[in-house]
């Protein structure tokens, strides 16, 4: 009799658990505390869910235990298909750039690398953009001074790049992000170097918006939105809705870094049928949206797509990547790399 009243209590709060974290948008708790740090990683909870299935498989076997532990495991193995099922749609499908795909006046290669302070090395990055044609390298947690030596090896190497950056700490490299341009693109001036904090920039960690002196051209914003931590939930809101701010309908701009936020977090910051602002996210235009960029220590499918290259409706985007191949350089991030061509 025991068992008959709580196997249908216990499956009810373990449905509604399960439909907020598959649906958090429903209840408008994407970007709230607990739930956002749970759906950044959704394969991880779907593996979950199929481990405690299993378990549940071997309680059934007791008698008393059977009732709940079926429709628990009915439950959480729904979660788990669900879960797989928003990954799938999302795409784990990488989309190098082809050979055709060459840099020219109406397509650009935009690279973003979170160097976790210029860990992986100036040179590893130079040859990483060299190698791949970037004409755009945002570059979070990066100092200015790294990022002008990395500029310098990319002279040498036959493709010249304007260097600028901004800081909030001389002693936290953190906060300091610095971005590189090509100047096939013309001359930048930085536009966001007015402090903390909207109205002039994210909270905690820099972002660089810089703009074209020609005013002909993107303006292209190296993003690093804060961490969703304790502690950090309103800051991280508030930079989420200001990076969505920067991408109004009928601009020109090209968005790259570390926003420390999927694409579910994104939900209801998004205009005009961009996923932030109006802005349109690379990595879901070509199947790669479920691609992990962050921590470079696990599997990329279990990771966290946290790294994003986004521009306004004037740019398509013909490919995206996401790099594995230096996952033992030192940054916690990978790099992610992106064609964007002119509509």
């Amino acid at each position: 009799m025991v068992a008959r009243l709580v196997a249908p209590v216990v499956a009810l709060a373990a449905a509604v658990v399960a439909l907020v974290l598959v649906w958090p948008a429903l209840f408008g708790l994407q970007d709230q505390l607990i739930v956002a740090q749970l759906i950044a990683f959704r394969a991880l909870m779907a593996i979950g869910a199929i481990v405690v299935v299993i378990v549940l498989s071997l309680l059934a076997l007791v008698r008393a235990l059977r009732r709940t532990a079926v429709v628990l495991g009915v439950v959480l193995l729904a979660f788990a298909i669900a879960n797989a099922g928003i990954l799938g749609v999302r795409g784990f499908t990488q989309q190098p750039a082809s050979a055709a795909q060459t840099s020219s006046a109406e397509t650009i290669t935009v690279l973003s690398w979170n160097t976790l302070g210029g860990s992986p090395g100036a040179d590893q990055v130079a040859k990483l953009a060299l190698d791949r044609g970037a004409d755009i390298v945002s570059l979070p947690e990066t100092t200015d001074a790294f990022a002008t030596e990395v500029a310098e090896l990319m002279r040498a190497g036959g493709s010249p790049m304007w260097a600028l950056g901004l800081s909030f700490s001389e002693i936290y490299e953190a906060r300091s992000t610095a971005v590189l341009i090509s100047p096939d693109l013309g001359e930048y001036t930085v536009e966001s170097a007015g402090g903390t904090g909207p109205p002039g920039n994210t909270n905690v960690s820099p972002t660089v918006v810089a703009t074209p002196d020609s005013g002909d051209g993107p303006t292209i914003v190296a993003v690093h939105a804060v961490s969703p931590l304790r502690g950090e939930m309103t800051n991280w809101r508030s930079d989420l809705d200001w990076l969505a701010a920067q991408c109004t309908s009928g601009s020109d701009v090209i968005m790259a870094g570390d926003f420390n936020a999927t694409l579910d977090h994104m939900i209801g910051r998004g205009t005009d049928g961009g996923e932030l602002g109006a802005c349109h996210d690379a990595a879901a235009a070509n199947d790669a949206a479920a691609l992990g960029t962050w921590p470079s220590d696990i599997p990329m499918p279990l990771g966290a797509p946290i790294d994003h290259i986004m521009a306004t409706s004037g740019w398509t985007a013909t490919s995206f990547e996401v790099i594995t191949s230096l996952d033992e350089l030192g940054s916690d991030h990978r790099p992610v790399l992106a064609t964007l061509r002119r509509s």
